[in-house]
């Protein structure tokens, strides 16, 4: 059947609509932290569904486990796709991305962002405070108070370099350190399926203890390495940012330090189980 001309004039006009809306709004440069930060929200939501849909049809552990077990499943699946994500933009962003570049020709790199790196960071804003609520209403069952601390601090330090745009690189090189979290879910899972004792569960035990020694524990190093080869710039920086730069990532540091001395013990463990 015919569409008539009034019907295609409608269309456009509505594509038309759509696309100030978009252009003047949710793209719009003083708009993006906050469309951004939503997307992070309806992400989430949108993974923790599609997890527990496809873990219902697709693995038979999931259907044995109690509702809080289920609940915890679904919330990895969600938290793996942010750490995939903001990894990605992470490395991006500190090792590829000539934003903050020493041979940029102007300004601080202490001040530089762009709309993509602002994005990025209120996508992950989104996800600290959905994965926050959830801890909170869940809690302790979805992780004690090391949780709501780690989660606290990385939410405020990523949202105030997010709205400032100050210090956004050392913000990029801590959250490089997401990058250990598919493999901490992978090993949950694995102890789910009942897989305990499978080659699976050691070799992903061996990756953890790299990624997270690389990761959560160098890369810090390295990141106050640059902070003091940079001072002159930092200490440009609001008083806010400056104590954010030293403060959030020492804090990360002792917690990682701590968990590495888990993840260390508990290697060890199952490696003399399998001799």
């Amino acid at each position: 059947m015919a569409v008539s001309q009034q019907t295609v004039m409608a269309i456009k006009s509505y594509q038309n609509q759509a696309q100030v809306l978009v252009k003047n709004y949710l793209i719009a440069e003083p708009f993006i932290p906050y469309t951004s930060i939503l997307a992070g929200l309806l992400a989430c939501k949108v993974v923790y569904d599609l997890t527990q849909l496809i873990s219902t049809f697709y693995f038979k552990a999931y259907n044995g486990l109690t509702k809080i077990q289920r609940l915890e499943w679904n919330n990895r699946g969600m938290s793996t796709i942010h750490a995939i994500f903001i990894t990605a933009m992470s490395l991006y962003f500190v090792f590829w991305s000539d934003l903050f570049s020493d041979q940029w020709p102007t300004g601080l790199l202490t001040f530089r962002s762009n709309w993509i790196s602002n994005f990025g960071l209120g996508v992950s804003v989104g996800y600290f405070l959905a994965d926050l609520g959830m801890i909170f209403w869940l809690y302790p069952s979805l992780g004690g108070i090391e949780y709501v601390i780690h989660h606290s601090l990385s939410g405020i330090a990523v949202a105030y370099s997010m709205f400032s745009g100050e210090g956004q690189l050392y913000t990029f090189m801590v959250l490089i350190s997401e990058v250990t979290t598919p493999e901490i879910n992978m090993r949950w899972y694995l102890d789910m399926a009942g897989m305990k004792r499978s080659t699976a569960y050691l070799v992903n035990g061996v990756i953890i203890f790299f990624a997270w020694l690389i990761a959560r524990i160098l890369l810090l190093i390295y990141m106050f390495y640059h902070v003091y080869l940079h001072y002159d710039q930092v200490i440009q920086m609001h008083a806010i940012g400056y104590t954010l730069v030293f403060a959030v990532p020492s804090a990360l540091a002792i917690m990682n330090l701590m968990w590495f001395g888990r993840i260390l013990k508990g290697l060890k463990k199952t490696l003399a189980k399998r001799q």
